[in-house]
């Protein structure tokens, strides 16, 4: 055990991990190691966030994608999937609502829908900043060029979301289709940053031909890149997809992950995601104590909810968002940390 914690601590003073550390970490079973892991991270936010844990509205606004990537339930060629696109008003609707319940982000979420082109983008942003201008707004829609980019940027958008998905090149070939570049989803990442995004990267734990080799590419990637964001949560399969008969992610790598990412970057924004909650019932509140300081309830009309189906059984399509939120803050004070309505922005 004195040997685990004193790789442990080094994780947190060098804010780096060697390849053979995170193969220990992710295959110990040992509980007194997991612990001391997790305690570690916890302690890690604490020190830097306090026991506030960010609320963010999210919205996912289309479900309609011109990609195919193989893990995705909303890819182009799923036609079993129930598309559907809300108007401008339904998204200021969404926002009102949930202004009214204190939350001070919004999360505009969708797949590459070639419907909402610059124009309609940037215009409904400063149609939302104009209504909140206390309100922080991200985006999640994709790989795009620079120029979109400082578009929306002007137009209002303070934060955007944009998974890598994997460092590890020949492990992006796999989950995607040809047209889709790893050296373009990177270079998105960078010009996002540049222009002064917040910037989120992240990928999936257990997707498909994932190594340790490739898990050790992405924490490296990020120790690099220096996120402000990290969105990381288990791979489960949709049954549409090329992949949907893969095993799912687990809870405990995703866990582990979660904590090793916190001491090697203490300041990020990491969120427990809903995909965390669908694999175990109180999968949200695990993130949290291993170190994650950030939750996302859907803001999405209830009506769409089961449609933005990335991946199978997903939790919380049933709730009205106040429910969502009353049902997040009692989770969250369960668990010894309390909801912030602010921005929160990275520190």
């Amino acid at each position: 055990m004195n040997e685990a914690k004193k790789r442990i601590d080094e994780i947190r003073q060098k804010r780096d991990i060697s390849i053979k550390t995170l193969d220990f970490l992710l295959s110990t079973e040992d509980e007194e190691v997991i612990t001391y892991l997790r305690d570690s991270a916890r302690e890690a936010a604490d020190k830097i966030y306090g026991k506030q844990v960010f609320i963010r509205g999210l919205i996912e606004f289309t479900n309609y994608c011109k990609n195919d990537c193989k893990y995705c339930g909303i890819r182009r060629s799923n036609s079993r999937a129930d598309r559907y696109r809300l108007t401008e008003e339904e998204i200021l609707s969404c926002c009102e609502n949930g202004y009214g319940l204190g939350f001070r982000t919004f999360v505009l979420q969708g797949g590459e829908d070639m419907y909402f082109t610059d124009e309609k983008i940037c215009h409904l942003l400063k149609s939302i900043k104009e209504k909140y201008p206390d309100c922080a707004l991200t985006l999640s829609i994709g790989e795009k060029n620079k120029e979109s980019y400082q578009a929306y940027f002007d137009a209002g958008a303070d934060r955007y979301l944009l998974r890598h998905e994997t460092a590890d090149e020949m492990h992006y070939n796999r989950l995607h289709p040809p047209e889709l570049s790893f050296k373009n989803r990177i270079r998105c990442l960078y010009d996002l940053k540049e222009i002064g995004y917040q910037t989120g990267c992240g990928f999936m734990v257990g997707s498909p031909g994932q190594t340790t080799e490739s898990i050790y590419k992405d924490l490296q990637f990020i120790r690099q890149f220096l996120p402000h964001m990290a969105g990381i949560g288990p791979f489960i399969p949709q049954k549409d997809t090329p992949f949907g008969k893969e095993p799912a992610g687990s809870l405990k790598m995703t866990l582990r992950l979660l904590s090793i990412i916190r001491l090697i970057h203490p300041h990020v924004l990491l969120p427990a995601t809903t995909a965390l909650g669908t694999i175990h019932p109180k999968g949200r509140e695990l993130g949290i104590l291993a170190g994650a300081n950030v939750v996302m309830p859907n803001l999405s009309p209830v009506l769409v909810r089961k449609k933005y189906a990335l991946y199978d059984n997903k939790i919380c399509t049933g709730d009205e968002a106040a429910e969502c939120r009353q049902c997040m803050e009692k989770r969250m004070e369960a668990v010894g940390y309390h909801i912030v309505t602010a921005r929160g922005d990275y520190i």
